[in-house]
């Protein structure tokens, strides 16, 4: 390969992980001034403060913030995002589960989105300017400014109500 586009791409991956870096941190850190006590939530307002000490101590959270972050970010670049707080499961173990799931709707989504998504770009370009471009042009603006959120909500609505 060109030493051009060897460098790019190196570029293009130091920026991708700084990214996720930054992200990481802001939000840890926004997470970390939040008002409450985690294991206070979850023993709820009756619990005694022996418990809750004990449960912050097994959450890691009688750690300070800075060293949390640290840890967290260790196990991350090696492999082992930790535990789930509400199952007690390794989060890997929770991932693996529904990553089979999870590629198989992508690779469906993917089997009728490019097909059509090529046809329509491919369209577009020939009868560049028409009618027809500006309403894939207009249409695919639309389809994609809709949040996920509500695309997910409409298919559960279809499939598992209507359709059943």
């Amino acid at each position: 390969m060109n030493h051009v586009i060897l460098k790019l791409l190196a570029q293009r991956i130091a920026l991708a992980l700084l990214s996720l870096l930054a992200v990481s941190v802001i939000v840890f850190s926004i997470t970390a001034v939040l008002p409450g006590d985690a294991a206070q939530e979850q023993l709820g307002q009756d619990a005694t403060p022996e418990a809750v000490a004990a449960l912050r101590a097994q959450m890691g959270l009688d750690v300070p913030a800075p060293e949390r972050y640290a840890k967290w970010l260790l196990g991350m670049v090696t492999g082992d995002p930790g535990r789930s707080a509400t199952t007690q499961m390794p989060v890997s173990d929770l991932v693996a589960s529904r990553l089979p799931n999870s590629l198989l709707l992508a690779a469906v989504t993917a089997l009728f989105s490019v097909p059509i998504a090529l046809t329509l770009g491919i369209a577009s370009a020939v009868w560049r300017g028409s009618w027809f471009d500006r309403a894939a042009s207009t249409s695919a603006v639309a389809v994609v400014s809709v949040p996920e959120f509500l695309v997910a909500t409409l298919a559960v609505l279809v499939f598992a109500v209507k359709l059943r």
